[in-house]
């Protein structure tokens, strides 16, 4: 069953699909657990699909825009269609990264409760925050994805009746494993060994942003070590920080521990 309590759709080739959407901050660990789920052999990925969506109808300056547009679906309703309908090469499960941010307010939601799993990727705003303004200068409150985490999440709750999974990046740096295993079961997945190290390089499923963002993770070969951010924060993040405590401490209080 899915999330909602409906049947789960189906996949002749390997029995019930199951598609997971992970919803995240940016300047997470997003996309190297993108790669671990993409590590699994019954797993097809896709990377931010309504980036276009996004970047299309909010004219941002990111790096590539333009390619952006032009080479991924721009149109929500289409990517919807796409994210809810067969998985990706025959395969069971569909695992959907997504920037919480890039969920605009004209985007219907129904759809949303065709997937049959949702997880939450957070990252604390003191550490977030700052490397979040080295490539986005002067982030809003709608930069940060908390406000779009917290609406989705909440969601999820209401339409359940349960708590959603959490990730928390600092969580899953320090103990992969032990996290791993356990929102795997969260989803109703088996923990397969091939999610805690994948080889390097770039991947098919990649969006062409690949190469404005994904050097480090083009490099790794696995869950990088957790590094704390101990320097101050600048003062023109402190009321944005205070912002987000709110969202993020209500979804840290559901957070998946490592046992």
């Amino acid at each position: 069953m899915g999330q909602d309590g409906a049947p789960m759709a189906t996949s002749s080739a390997n029995g019930p699909a199951l598609r997971v959407a992970a919803w995240s901050c940016p300047r997470t660990v997003s996309t190297a657990l993108m790669r671990s789920f993409g590590n699994r052999p019954d797993t097809a990925v896709c990377d931010e699909p309504l980036y276009a969506h996004y970047l299309a109808s909010t004219g941002r300056p990111h790096p590539g825009a333009d390619e952006i547009v032009a080479q991924h679906e721009s149109d929500w309703r289409a990517v919807a269609r796409w994210l809810t309908g067969p998985v990706p090469g025959g395969r069971r499960v569909f695992y959907q990264k997504h920037m919480a941010h890039h969920l605009l307010d004209d985007v219907e939601r129904d759809w949303l409760w065709e997937i049959e799993r949702h997880f939450f990727l957070i990252r604390a705003p003191r550490e977030l925050l700052p490397s979040l303004d080295a490539v986005t200068p002067r982030p809003t409150l709608a930069d940060t994805g908390f406000p779009q985490l917290f609406e989705l999440f909440e969601a999820v709750r209401a339409r359940t009746g349960v708590a959603p999974p959490v990730v928390d990046a600092r969580d899953l740096l320090l103990a992969p494993r032990a996290v791993l295993v356990e929102l795997c079961a969260a989803l109703g997945l088996a923990f397969d060994q091939a999610m805690l190290a994948w080889p390097p390089g770039p991947r098919a499923s990649d969006g062409v942003w690949a190469r404005h963002w994904y050097a480090s993770v083009e490099r790794s070969t696995g869950f990088g070590p957790y590094r704390a951010k101990t320097g101050p924060l600048p003062q023109h993040l402190a009321e944005l920080c205070e912002q987000c405590a709110r969202p993020y401490e209500t979804l840290h209080r559901h957070r998946i521990q490592a046992s």
